[in-house]
């Protein structure tokens, strides 16, 4: 098989073509530095992606929280991941780094806020 994959390891953002069977890269052209090899190796055969997202927040001075993944997550689960956290609702005050969903979906990785959030005041209270 063969697919045109565009390195995003380092600034130059080389453009590679690699070949490829079921379980190893037979040739890769158009890399210029060692992590273009780690890179098409990754994509073709399991190919991961940081997820970013909003959360609703009550009691907040604003209504979703920004989110993402503490890490890369199979991309298969990516859509999954933005689905889970479309389920819940966190509490006022919020802190950047917080986290949000503990090892989400079975993955390892935590979906921490990405904002501070601080709890508005209720007025007589």
């Amino acid at each position: 098989m063969k697919r045109e994959l565009l390195c995003i390891s380092c600034p130059i953002g080389c453009s590679m073509e690699a070949e490829f069977d079921d379980n190893k890269i037979l040739k890769l052209e158009g890399y210029q530095c060692k992590r273009g090899i780690t890179y098409a190796e990754k994509e073709i055969f399991n190919p991961e992606r940081m997820v970013t997202t909003t959360v609703r927040i009550e009691g907040g001075e604003i209504p979703l929280i920004p989110v993402k993944t503490e890490s890369s997550v199979p991309k298969e689960l990516a859509l999954k991941v933005v689905q889970e956290a479309s389920k819940i609702t966190v509490k006022a005050p919020v802190k950047v780094g917080d986290v949000i969903i503990e090892n989400i979906l079975g993955t390892g990785v935590n979906l921490v806020a990405t904002r501070n959030v601080k709890a508005t005041c209720k007025a007589g209270v």
